[in-house]
């Protein structure tokens, strides 16, 4: 397909269930705005491979078992927004989390006069997705994903995000988007919202 033209710098947020496409969409997105996916994943385990003072606490606490807790999270975003890929903008995902990663994420871009544009809600029908992560698990022999286990990932994602989700509707940042469907058409779909709000073309076409 053909995304729109490039567009100078952004700052987003993304967020989607488990098995919406979300990571193809974040791609395509960063690549119109020219910003750097950010992912809090993505960022552990590069610290981590690098060995890092931060990254070797993360080592720790992940090898433990336990939950990577909000100020080293914090201290790892901020460390990666400083880096020059971010100058102009940047897409994040899964982060933040929690109502308290929030607040220190407002600070963090004031701090800069900075602010989140917008965030990017892929919205789909719980049991279209998890009939297809079933399918697929099966497809790829991933017998020990049942199910449940899908299910259960389902509904922590919509327990975690049902806070920030309300937050970020009230500041009147939330665009919500039908994730399903071809692939090309939920990309269309993204632009066309985010050039209703004044972000970026919304000339995408398909091929």
């Amino acid at each position: 397909m053909t995304l729109p033209a490039p567009h100078s710098g952004g700052r987003f947020l993304i967020v989607g269930p488990p098995g919406v496409g979300k990571g193809t969409q974040a791609e395509r997105i960063s690549q119109v705005f020219g910003i750097p996916t950010i992912s809090t994943g993505d960022i552990f385990r590069k610290n981590i491979a690098d060995g890092t003072p931060l990254g070797v606490e993360v080592k720790k606490i992940v090898d433990a078992g336990d939950y990577v807790p909000d100020s080293l999270t914090n201290a790892l975003i901020e460390d990666r927004l400083e880096a020059a890929d971010a100058a102009q903008g940047f897409l994040l995902d899964g982060y933040p989390r929690t109502t308290d990663q929030v607040t220190y994420l407002d600070a963090l871009l004031a701090a800069n006069s900075h602010a989140l544009q917008a965030v990017i809600r892929l919205v789909a029908d719980r049991d279209e997705i998890v009939r297809r992560l079933r399918k697929r698990a099966l497809e790829q022999g991933r017998l020990d994903d049942s199910e449940e286990a899908i299910i259960h990932r389902q509904d922590v994602y919509r327990r975690e995000t049902e806070p920030l989700i309300a937050m970020y509707s009230e500041r009147g940042l939330l665009i919500e988007v039908d994730g399903l469907g071809d692939i090309d058409e939920v990309t269309a779909r993204i632009f066309a919202a985010l050039a209703d709000r004044g972000l970026g073309g919304a000339g995408v076409a398909g091929g």
